[in-house]
């Protein structure tokens, strides 16, 4: 059996950079977030769906166009149910597969929504929060994507509270500081998750 670490966070708080230190060190990463890009992609095969389901004008040169189906769901509930029916379980099998075939000593299992998911912490050994104050987490998050900042901070408050991520956590990465502060964190962490893996 795998030794699987969920890792999670809110937008913009560092949950990337944390995986990326990960798989630097040899953990295998397997990514929610990179699979849904990969399903709603040019070729993606979740896009017949989509358009069947929201219309032609949802695709964009090939793809799901983000921007106009942020701006959809956002605002109507059942669409974002709709969007999710039809993507988790492609994602759920997706990443069930790379689990299974994952070849790092653990696995590092990036879920923006874990806490959300009764699903996904049911097969996850330990979860793992990479957490930032909401100022910083705006801040990086407009930062990177231009978006506005009600449009941000909308974001943040359709995720788990801060709060409540940080009651669910076994582990947590402190990412208010530098990026050097976060490595000597993922370091430590390493070391630990190896020994529960060996174990």
């Amino acid at each position: 059996m795998t030794f699987v670490v969920g890792l999670t966070g809110g937008i913009g708080s560092g949950k990337s950079a944390a995986a990326d230190e990960f798989a630097r060190l040899g953990a295998t990463v397997v990514d929610t977030d990179a699979i849904a890009h990969e399903l709603t992609e040019l070729g993606g095969s979740a896009l017949p769906e989509i358009e069947r389901t929201f219309g032609k004008e949802f695709i964009r040169e090939g793809k799901m166009d983000r921007q106009r189906m942020r701006q959809r769901v956002f605002s109507d509930p059942a669409a974002r149910k709709a969007l999710e029916g039809l993507l988790h379980p492609l994602i759920r099998e997706e990443s069930t597969r790379r689990i299974a075939a994952a070849t790092g000593p653990y696995v590092i299992h990036v879920v923006p929504l874990l806490i959300e998911s009764p699903d996904y912490r049911r097969r996850v050994d330990r979860v793992l929060v990479v957490d930032a104050p909401e100022a910083t987490q705006l801040a990086r998050v407009r930062a990177r994507s231009r978006l506005p900042e009600d449009e941000v901070r909308a974001i943040i408050r359709s995720q788990a509270a801060r709060d409540a991520r940080l009651a669910a956590a076994d582990d947590v990465i402190d990412n208010a500081g530098p990026l050097d502060a976060l490595r000597n964190q993922v370091a430590v962490l390493h070391q630990k998750y190896l020994q529960f893996a060996r174990q």
